[in-house]
C-alpha cells in the first residue's frame, strides 16, 4: 500500500527515502548501493524499502 514511514522493528524513518530509491534503481543504480547511499545499513530498514509493494494506484486510482 503506502510505504511505512518508519521502519517497524528500529524505529529509523525509511518513508523518505523510498521515492528517491525507486528513481535510482530505474536508472539502473544497483539496489544493494542505492541502499547503503542513502544511509541503510541495518537489514531490518533495507527489509522495509526492498519488500515494500506500491498498490495504492491499483486501490484508490485517480479518476
Amino acid at each position: 500500500m503506502i510505504i511505512p514511514v518508519r521502519c517497524f522493528t528500529c524505529g529509523k524513518v525509511v518513508g523518505s527515502a523510498y521515492l528517491e530509491y525507486v528513481a535510482r534503481v530505474k536508472n539502473g543504480e544497483d539496489p544493494a548501493k542505492v541502499l547503503d547511499d542513502l544511509g541503510f545499513e541495518r537489514y531490518c530498514c533495507r527489509r522495509m524499502i526492498v519488500s515494500h509493494a506500491d498498490l495504492i494506484g491499483e486501490i484508490a486510482p485517480l479518476g
